[in-house]
């Protein structure tokens, strides 16, 4: 399938109301408004091709961004690739949802997601520790090292509610899912998550969201999903 017909049939499946409520959570013009699993029948056919996934997200179309994720070659894919595709991440469905996924896959994910957290913008910060989450939630345990993780929480610990709001809100689920899904540190991610109490996201033109990271693992904790891996990390 060519770069064209994968344009129209994704406008085809453009719907008004998602595109209000996509353009609501930030995203902007130019853009369809295309549900996620809509996009499924038109990857099943692509599969993997990164030379249309990089046509795609040079587009600037949200709708098309989304979906070169889907079918980009995470493992093809360069440090200076990553960062290109995150410079053009302007809001956190682009850098949590489409840079951080696709970023999760490649081998190069932690020395990547390290260099972004450490950057002090928002957005690459947020998309680090997102990444972060994605690969602690599907890779086996022995993947990461305890220190580093350990040492993560620490910093999620002492610079969470002075971080940027999107930052904040990654690093709070960071908390959670270390809690969850990487069973050495579930203890000292749960004390880590009571320390650091609810966490206040203000938002543009909203009232502020509440996130609460302790609450959220004791919740898991009661229904028996400690240890928790999702089987793949993109849909």
């Amino acid at each position: 399938m060519d770069f064209e017909t994968v344009m129209q049939e994704l406008e085809a499946l453009g719907k008004e109301r998602t595109k209000k409520m996509y353009i609501s959570n930030g995203a902007e013009e130019p853009l369809f408004g295309v549900a996620t699993g809509a996009m499924k029948p038109i990857a099943k056919k692509i599969k993997i091709d990164q030379s249309l996934a990089e046509e795609l997200y040079a587009t600037g179309n949200y709708d098309a961004m989304y979906f070169a994720g889907i079918i980009a070659d995470p493992k093809a894919m360069t440090e200076s690739d990553f960062d290109r595709w995150m410079d053009s991440a302007y809001f956190y469905m682009l850098s949590d949802y489409v840079v951080a996924v696709t970023l999760a896959e490649a081998d190069i994910a932690q020395e990547v997601a390290d260099k972004w957290i450490s950057s002090g913008e928002e957005l690459k910060m947020s998309a680090g520790w997102s990444c972060y989450c994605w690969l602690l939630g599907n890779r086996k345990d022995h993947e990461f090292s305890e220190s580093k993780i350990s040492r993560m929480l620490e910093s999620a610990k002492k610079s969470i509610h002075d971080s940027p709001e999107r930052t904040k809100s990654s690093m709070n689920n960071f908390l959670y899912t270390v809690g969850v899904s990487y069973l050495p540190l579930h203890e000292e991610a749960l004390e880590t998550a009571k320390e650091v109490g609810i966490v206040e996201i203000k938002r543009d033109n909203k009232k502020s969201s509440f996130l609460n990271a302790y609450e959220s693992i004791q919740k898991d904790i009661d229904r028996g999903r400690i240890g928790f891996k999702r089987k793949y990390v993109r849909c």
